[in-house]
């Protein structure tokens, strides 16, 4: 049998330390314990995942707190583009109904659009989708958003050359 490594070690020690205190902290913050149980584990997955020198950790509650709570966040965004897109799905006629395996992929796709958006600034996320989403000339969103034309221009650059970017990742 091979003896565990330190890291492997420091994983384990953490993990018996604090998980019954992550477990109370996301239950505060979830109605389900099953689902606080589930997101302290993909807290440790994650822990697990970055191979950080766990022994060096000042703050280890604080640690896993930002880990868990970035779970958290992801959570709740993806239920809000889940429920917007049941929302739509209800809005369409019956003959426009996906399969289940459709559906999961759909929300897959909306949850990495959701996330690249994410990764532009406010404004440029809202320049992006007048654009995209209602068709609005840059003109139209430079009046708007009361910006100049080269303002918006500039900012769709940024969003395209992102969503360019997510492609070869």
């Amino acid at each position: 049998m091979d003896t565990p490594k330190p890291w492997q070690q420091d994983v384990e020690h953490l993990y018996l330390e604090y998980n019954g205190w992550l477990r109370n902290w996301l239950r505060k913050r979830l109605s389900e314990k099953a689902d606080a149980d589930d997101l302290a584990q993909d807290t440790f997955l994650r822990v697990m995942r970055t191979h950080q020198p766990l022994n060096e950790l000042r703050q280890p509650l604080a640690y896993l707190a930002t880990i868990a709570n970035g779970l958290l966040v992801n959570r709740w965004r993806r239920q809000a583009v889940e429920r917007a897109y049941i929302e739509a799905l209800a809005a369409q006629p019956e003959a426009v109904a996906l399969s289940a395996e459709d559906q999961y992929l759909l929300i897959e796709t909306l949850m990495e659009v959701d996330a690249l958006l994410h990764g532009l600034s406010p404004r440029a996320r809202e320049i992006f989708l007048l654009s995209q989403l209602d068709g609005l000339t840059y003109r139209q969103i430079a009046v708007q958003l009361g910006l100049s034309i080269d303002q918006v221009q500039k900012s769709m650059s940024k969003a395209f050359a992102l969503c360019y970017a997510s492609q070869f990742e």
